[in-house]
């Protein structure tokens, strides 16, 4: 499938389960729902820098655009685990509806970046989540409303301890929903000891658009400013970075195996922030009693769809503000469905991010400048762009454009240029330009069924 946002590697489980007659689904599904912080699906080992995480995971929550959840980026002006998410979006999220469903529900993992509290979101019987962003020592957690903190633990087996306990405990009368978030790969990429010392000769890879400089005309300001390429004396980094990164996901091998060996026995089942496939495609991986084994269906998701995928395999009714559509699970057809799919981000830079040992002003407003990459920025106030991904059966196309004083459009053939290298948005018609132009305006203020129109 084709996943889009700003998120990572997705598994979806879900299995069958008893029914109780309290419980007001007669689906018979548990669901379990694994998300794991920063890999995407073009790198082979489907590991890269982070995609931005409070957008995507309040996308995962909700079944809607971040223009509609109202979270932009990973900070609290921002909207992450802001007022407006506390207090308005938050009571009207998955857990909750599932909840009210008569379903146990368990959270453990990295929930939301600005998550500093003791207090438990609504929906969830039980609740282990993590304070702030991605750790692996060294970490606090909420634990059911008390605050914890744990020095010497390794986060990936403590959310597998938490998790194996939660599935032993179940009653078989009960349906369940689980959602477990690890840290990794996201930085600092810090693997447990009994793996730190796994593929001593993986390096980065180098695909075609690998450390190349563009032109002007071909990428957006921030992408072209200097150093154009990473020198490189930087590129040994990269390749052990690379490794760390794998490193840290054998934790999250072993926990997948242990929870699902538990669910067997019980007979149940460096940052992202640009409109490129390395940053916005992320692999989603099915798992259920009624899913073929190994089989790979050509389908356009997007994570917003993951709300209305748990709530119509749980028999539940779908609110009609969702902007998801439920995935085409049991579709045999061999035609990709024609659809259009919205990709927004904020950009953030403001004169508190400036980095005095790279050489930009604080007027600039940049993010994330740092000189282990060159002063090579990953992010500035302005980069701030909307685009439509459209695919149908014979096209598979991105159109952007960039919120700056350059008015700056990207567009790429994917189809024919899968590393994004030859920018085609000053070439296209203006009758076709026109046409996506207009469909960003509308899918930018879509709500519910809006945001299923071909424009």
């Amino acid at each position: 499938m084709y996943t889009f946002a700003y998120c990572s590697l997705v598994v979806v489980c879900f299995g069958f389960g008893g029914i109780s007659a309290d419980v007001n689904s007669d689906s018979g599904y548990n669901f379990l729902v694994i998300v794991t912080d920063d890999q995407d699906i073009m790198l082979n080992g489907m590991f890269t820098t982070s995609p931005i995480c409070c957008p995507s995971r309040s996308s995962i929550l909700t079944g809607k655009y971040a223009h509609n959840h109202q979270t932009k980026n990973n900070s609290r002006s921002g909207g992450c685990y802001g007022r407006v998410w506390r207090e308005t979006i938050e009571p009207a999220t998955l857990p909750v509806w599932l909840s009210q469903a008569g379903y146990d529900t368990f959270f453990a993992g990295k929930y939301l970046n600005e998550y500093f509290s003791a207090s438990i979101p609504p929906g969830w019987s039980q609740w282990f989540g993590l304070h702030g962003n991605s750790r692996y020592y060294n970490f606090t957690v909420t634990e059911n409303g008390k605050v914890a903190t744990y020095t010497n633990a390794y986060f990936t087996d403590y959310l597998d301890t938490k998790t194996v306990n939660f599935l032993k405990t179940l009653r078989a009368d009960r349906h369940f929903f689980a959602m477990v978030t690890p840290p990794a790969p996201h930085a600092p990429f810090i693997p447990a000891d009994r793996h730190k010392d796994l593929f001593p000769n993986v390096k980065a890879i180098q695909t075609p658009n690998f450390n190349i400089s563009s032109s002007p005309l071909q990428k957006h300001w921030l992408l072209t400013m200097e150093p154009s390429t990473l020198p490189l004396k930087f590129l040994d980094e990269m390749d052990t970075i690379h490794r760390k990164r794998w490193q840290t996901l054998m934790a999250v091998d072993n926990m997948v195996e242990n929870i699902v060996n538990i669910l067997r026995q019980f007979s149940q089942a460096y940052d992202k922030r640009q409109p490129y496939e390395t940053d916005i495609r992320v692999p989603l991986f099915v798992r259920g009693p009624t899913i073929k084994p190994k089989a790979v269906q050509e389908s356009a998701v997007a994570l917003l769809d993951i709300v209305p995928t748990i709530l119509q395999l749980a028999n539940l009714e779908l609110p009609s503000f969702l902007d998801g559509q439920p995935l085409p699970l049991h579709s045999d057809a061999d035609v990709l469905i024609e659809r259009q799919l919205l990709v927004e981000y904020w950009g953030e830079g403001s004169l508190e991010t400036y980095n005095p040992e790279c050489p930009w002003a604080a007027q600039d407003r940049l993010q994330l400048c740092t000189v282990d990459a060159a002063c090579h920025c990953q992010d500035a106030w302005n980069n701030t762009y909307n685009c439509v991904r459209h695919l149908a059966t014979d096209l598979n196309f991105i159109y952007c454009e960039f919120k700056d004083n350059q008015n700056f459009v990207e567009a790429y053939d994917i189809a024919n240029d899968l590393y994004q290298m030859k920018n085609i948005g000053f070439e296209m018609l203006p009758s076709i330009r026109a046409k996506y132009s207009l469909a960003i305006q509308n899918l930018t203020a879509c709500v519910g069924h809006t945001c299923h129109i071909i424009y």
